[in-house]
């Protein structure tokens, strides 16, 4: 299908070191995948290689998106194509404004999706009225339009401006690289009800996560457990369950033939 993320035996290296070792995975419109793992098993170097990071090198394999290629695609087209990522860390800009910053990615957002690149800018008031609206839904004070991207602000702060983003880009596939991280729990919930809100079938989402707590909030469809660059396993939201009660140690029992097949 051409509305859809197939990753197919995904091997990417990291200076020279292999680190996914040959990833297969469809992500619909509509579908929430979660990827879990343990520390070092590969999930943001996922995230990082869907975003087209420079560092993260694929040496086999293939990411389509809506049929096509995007290997030969920079990460500013990715995002404006419609792919979008919540860093894990994401960084302070000083001198650019939080609104300014998101008016910006917007007007080059619709300029991809437009009629021939040539989709007539968003205007100020029209802008404003769309911010303000996102920013009631994440609890964040209308005085974050004016502050310096990321600067200063707490880490809960950080994650829900990340979800800000996506819900005024209006992407078609989000990326969330352990946006529960470093959250505590009333953060956790505003930022998952903004990710719920925003949730629908033409947005597809692969949520990367360590712990179990975030799909307490966010449920996912299908769960899947990357380990040592491979998935180990894959199922449904009770797999998830069966990782918090359970651990990963119970995965090494999986046998390298098993190993990478999802089951």
């Amino acid at each position: 299908m051409a509305d859809e993320l197939s990753i197919r035996n995904l091997h990417v290296q990291v200076e020279g070191k292999e680190i996914l070792k040959g990833l297969d995975l469809i992500v619909r419109h509509g579908e929430v995948h979660a990827i879990m793992g343990p520390n070092g098993s590969g999930k943001s170097t996922l995230a990082n290689t869907l975003a087209g990071h420079p560092k993260y090198v694929v040496t086999d394999g293939e990411i389509l998106y809506k049929g096509e290629s995007v290997l030969a695609w920079k990460p500013d087209e990715r995002a404006r194509r419609g792919i979008f990522l919540a860093f894990q860390y994401p960084m302070a800009i000083p001198g650019v404004t939080v609104a300014n910053f998101l008016r910006t990615a917007l007007n080059a957002r619709r300029k991809a999706v437009g009629s021939n690149g040539a989709a007539k800018a968003v205007s100020i008031p029209e802008f404003r009225k769309l911010m303000l609206q996102r920013m009631e839904m994440l609890k964040l004070d209308p005085t974050f339009a004016a502050r310096y991207l990321n600067d200063g602000f707490s880490g809960g702060e950080k994650k829900r401006v990340e979800i800000l983003q996506m819900a005024v880009l209006n992407p078609e596939m989000a990326i969330l690289d352990e946006t529960d991280s470093g959250l505590d729990i009333d953060a956790l919930r505003i930022v998952s009800e903004g990710v719920n809100a925003l949730r629908g079938p033409q947005l597809g989402v692969l949520l990367i996560t360590h712990y179990q707590r975030i799909l307490n909030y966010i449920k996912p469809d299908f769960v899947h457990v990357l380990v040592n660059g491979k998935f180990a396993i894959s199922g449904g939201p009770e797999l998830a369950l069966q990782l918090e009660e359970k651990g990963y140690d119970w995965l090494k029992e999986i046998s390298p033939e098993e190993m990478g097949t999802g089951k």
